[in-house]
């Protein structure tokens, strides 16, 4: 290829990385396998773009790369989970802090690297419905070729014939697969929290509730946060299994394992579809606010119905674009006069 056919295919590709991080991302349950799985796309599909007969569109030809990179990364024992998905809740009696390997857990992501940006407020609500926690552990628990299918056919909403084109395989097949995701799908429906049910935007309750709590959180008024808290809430801490469930277990833990985080700063992010905050706690040693963790609240019926705590900061603060120390107001206000 010549230089300007490189630079112009670079281009061509680039188009397409977001809503390929996002398909990757509903595939693997993984920020960083996505990103991974992505540029391996990228690379075969620059490698072999000359052997590309233009019988599909680009799209469609790396969409096909990108399935075959996540099967292959994929196996059984690898299925992405939530703490409730992998224990009983604990009563904070017995709240012990057990951290399992990284690769047992879900993993947040920005909006922006998976969510790409559409004129249809319909198809926009569509999408990011698909990548909100519950919906993408359901996923988890569909086999590989199941999973492509329904992210394919009912979040991308692709014919059956051209799934079928993609896997190498016939429209029945694609059609008993849709079926039978869809059955697995429902039998998990109801477990361990409801679908977040989010407005997008955010109507004026619901803001005015992640106002509250903000408030809440920074003041750690635990009176003011359990009466924004349904009282079947719950709240995870990856990398640890522990989680907890109603508004009395996670203000006690609030206020007895985890009141080092009193005096804390919440920053918005926009994270899995969700609103969400990064939080950072006071540090004593060097001063201002350190990293703690991604918060991804899920709200129903006018109260929160989950908060999640990641808490690998030194992964999740870089993805977002986020500082690694806050300054305390007054160290800003000396630096401002």
């Amino acid at each position: 290829m010549t230089d300007t056919t490189t630079a112009d295919l670079d281009i061509r590709l680039e188009k397409h990385r977001v809503e390929l991080t996002g398909y990757c991302y509903r595939m693997l349950g993984s920020s960083f396998e996505a990103e991974d799985a992505v540029q391996d796309t990228m690379v075969r599909a620059w490698r072999s773009y000359e052997k590309f007969e233009g019988r599909s569109s680009l799209r469609s030809w790396l969409y096909r790369i990108a399935t075959n990179v996540c099967l292959d990364m994929l196996t059984a024992s690898n299925k992405r989970a939530r703490p409730m998905d992998l224990t009983e809740s604990t009563p904070l009696a017995q709240a012990a802090l057990s951290p399992r390997p990284d690769n047992t857990w879900l993993e947040p992501m920005p909006d922006a690297r998976v969510l790409p940006t559409v004129e249809d407020p319909a198809e926009a609500a569509v999408a990011k419905e698909s990548v909100r926690l519950a919906f993408m552990a359901a996923l988890q628990q569909l086999p590989p070729k199941q999973r492509a299918v329904l992210i394919l056919r009912e979040v991308l909403a692709w014919k059956a014939s051209e799934v079928a084109e993609l896997l190498g395989t016939s429209v029945a097949s694609v059609n008993s697969a849709l079926q039978r995701a869809r059955a697995t799908l429902a039998e998990g429906e109801g477990r361990h929290g409801a679908e977040a049910a989010v407005s997008d935007p955010l109507d004026e309750e619901q803001q005015k509730l992640l106002d509250r709590y903000v408030a809440a959180f920074e003041g750690y008024d635990m009176t003011a946060l359990t009466a924004l808290l349904h009282e079947d809430a719950i709240m995870t801490m990856p990398p640890f299994d522990l989680w907890l469930t109603g508004h009395d277990d996670i203000t006690g833990f609030m206020t007895t394992l985890g009141s080092a985080c009193e005096g804390s700063r919440l920053v918005p992010v926009q994270v899995n579809g969700l609103p969400g905050f990064a939080q950072y706690k006071p540090d004593p040693e060097e001063g201002g606010y350190a990293p703690w963790a991604v918060q991804v609240l899920e709200i129903s019926d006018g109260r929160l119905t989950g908060f999640h705590f990641f808490l690998d900061t030194q992964r999740w603060f870089p993805l977002f674009g986020l500082p690694l120390h806050l300054e305390a107001e007054s160290d800003q206000a000396e630096k401002s006069v």
